[in-house]
């Protein structure tokens, strides 16, 4: 079965979501950026991923592009069924602004010996990461 790629982009190439290789369709559905002080800012972005029922692969990731970022301050990152939560991480912002979180998507049950699907179907995915306040107001 060959691969099917989706890529996303969400707004300054800040974030994607997918699988190695890309079997996970991932869209942003929003980017919002809230004033913590006069120096720093929380930015949430909010995206829709989708992983196929089908699916045989078995990492999935999160990442961000190099960008601007506040010294130790991780990027958290939450994954939602619904209303549910269903998996939370926390990862180091590298040198150049940007991030990376691989996880399980599908399993091999070693006493079965088949595989489980760890996430299937569609996910609501929140990350939060600390930025430079660019607000002159607050």
């Amino acid at each position: 079965m060959k691969s099917k790629v989706f890529l996303m982009a969400s707004i300054l190439a800040a974030l994607s979501i997918g699988i190695i290789p890309v079997e996970i369709s991932a869209q942003t559905n929003e980017v919002t950026v809230t004033p913590i002080n006069e120096e720093i800012s929380l930015e949430k972005t909010v995206a829709t991923m989708n992983i196929p029922k089908d699916n045989t692969l078995p990492w999935g990731f999160v990442k961000g592009a190099p960008s601007e970022y506040v010294e130790r301050f991780p990027v958290i990152i939450q994954f939602y069924s619904g209303e549910d939560p269903v998996h939370f991480a926390q990862v180091d912002v590298k040198g150049d602004g940007s991030y990376e979180y691989k996880f399980r998507v599908r399993n091999l049950d070693s006493t079965t010996g088949e595989f489980v699907n760890v996430f299937e179907g569609e996910y609501i995915v929140k990350i939060f990461r600390v930025i430079p306040n660019s607000n002159d107001i607050v």
